[in-house]
């Protein structure tokens, strides 16, 4: 299959364009369906060839004619099959009708299946495209089958979840394995349908790779280097430190300076070419007892910070690691709003009784501004969007970087990176072990780095994502913020 067209993702409607694309191009329908049943059996025999019985558990739609079929192959190969069904038969339609016509033996309803020993649960009752919560059937039979430690094995997404945002609705199977065709959904990649699907695989089941494109909005995708690498600086021999870019970052008051410096140490591993701490007098000590690399410039308030803006060779600002929140960072942000700016933390917060002031700032002209919101702080910044239940993640940051004209990272286990145009990515390298104090500070300081030399706020906040997830996995369990900042390779 084409590795390119598999990295693809598509939302469940444009994946039923495609079928229609499909359709009307002349290839078969039902083939299609033959073609992704017979995948689905053999990657039952592939995985589990000592299943006592497979039990194959289909949906009143074309995901259960998907389950038809996988029956029908396995019977042929010789495996135990108990097929049950959602729903009356005799009111199947089209392809779905034509697979169930062609099952050879006897199915029962689906409320009859209660998990024995041995049993392998395909599970074809629901595709990608569900958008409302699980008959009541549907979730005591998904109780009973994790009651009983039963594997399943899921057609194209565990039935209960939501092929657009991976939310569960009602409840959802946990799938051993997901077996999905062509190309993948957000469901699969957005919590908590990345950790429902199991593992994933995705099949070719024939329909031309020109289709599939075709339909694809590219407007959403996984945050993988080719998203980005065309932005990254050169390495010729003829650069130096100020090609390389000056970033700044803000340090706190004495006593919560600690943050302000994992940001910059993690900026110059990034490939800044220099990293200067801009710290308050009565913490210049403070800073200068732990810092060689990294250089310090005193400032105290507006006044000192617009002075020293006058040098234009300062590129990037981090604010909001350790800073406080208050009148001092907002002045200190209307003082940088022609600026590449990264806000995170406490910078973040510092908006949160008025954030269209803080929008107001960059509302204009190129995106400049970076932010970098955990859920809370989603929430201080933009309390309508992230109240909102009918929208998923990557919906939700996508309406926020619309609004603030900036590039947002909303992060979390599945962080998502949007664009004020629309563009959005969905982030996997990241290991669970990242959540851990100091790895935001760290994330701002590398984002702040790439800003620095040169690429745009969305590009660069990509992939600082990115950069920040290998980090991690270098680092391995139990990293502490430290452990994090050794790890940082420049891209």
């Amino acid at each position: 299959m084409d590795k390119h067209l598999a990295d693809l993702l598509l939302l469940p409607a444009e994946m039923a364009a495609v079928d229609a694309a499909a359709a009307a191009s002349g290839i078969d329908s039902f083939g299609l369906m033959q073609q992704a049943g017979a995948g689905v059996a053999a990657v039952f025999l592939r995985f589990h060839p000592a299943a006592m019985r497979a039990v194959i558990l289909c949906g009143p739609g074309n995901n259960g004619g998907d389950g038809y079929i996988a029956a029908r192959c396995l019977v042929e190969s010789g495996v135990p099959v108990a097929l049950f069904y959602l729903g009356d038969t005799a009111r199947l339609k089209g392809d779905a009708a034509r697979a169930f016509a062609q099952w050879p033996q006897s199915s029962r309803p689906l409320e009859d299946y209660q998990p024995t020993a041995g049993d392998v649960v395909i599970d074809a009752l629901f595709g990608a495209g569900l958008a409302r919560a699980v008959p009541e059937a549907v979730g005591a039979v998904i109780e009973r089958i994790a009651e009983a430690a039963t594997p399943v094995l899921a057609v194209d997404l565990p039935s209960g979840l939501d092929g657009r945002t991976g939310m569960v609705l009602g409840s959802a199977f946990a799938a051993e394995r997901t077996i999905t065709f062509m190309t993948r959904k957000p469901g699969h990649l957005l919590m908590p349908g990345r950790e429902l699907c199991g593992a994933l695989e995705v099949l070719d089941i024939g329909i031309p790779a020109r289709i599939v494109r075709a339909q694809a909005s590219g407007r959403l995708a996984e945050n993988r280097p080719e998203q980005w690498e065309a932005f990254l600086p050169s390495s010729g021999q003829e650069t130096h430190k100020y090609k390389r870019g000056h970033l700044v970052v803000f340090s706190g008051e004495a006593s919560k300076t600690g943050a302000a410096r994992m940001s910059a140490m993690s900026g110059l591993k990034a490939g800044a070419g220099l990293v200067t701490i801009a710290s308050p007098r009565n913490a210049i000590d403070e800073n200068a007892t732990q810092l060689t690399a990294v250089m310090l410039h005193p400032i105290d308030g507006e006044a000192d910070l617009v002075e020293w803006l006058g040098d234009t060779r300062l590129r990037s600002f981090v604010l909001g690691p350790g800073f406080g929140a208050g009148a001092k960072a907002r002045s200190f942000v209307a003082a940088l709003s022609d600026r590449h700016l990264v806000l995170d933390a406490d910078g973040i917060t510092s908006f949160r009784d008025n954030p269209d002031e803080l929008f107001s700032l960059f509302a204009e002209g190129e995106t400049r501004l970076v932010l970098t919101p955990h859920e809370g702080e989603f929430a201080r910044l933009f309390p309508d969007i992230a109240a909102d239940k009918g929208m998923g993640k990557v919906d939700k940051a996508q309406a926020a970087a619309a609004r603030a004209n900036a590039a947002i990272v909303y992060k979390g286990a599945d962080t998502v990176i949007a664009s004020p145009d629309g563009r959005a990515l969905i982030n996997t390298n990241a290991p669970i072990w990242l959540a851990t104090a100091g790895s935001g500070d760290v994330l701002a300081g590398i984002i702040g780095a790439l800003m620095a030399q040169g690429l745009p706020a969305f590009e660069a906040a990509a992939a600082g994502v990115h950069l920040h997830g290998e980090a991690g996995m270098r680092a391995g369990k139990g990293l502490t913020a430290e452990d994090l900042v050794a790890q940082v390779l420049p891209l």
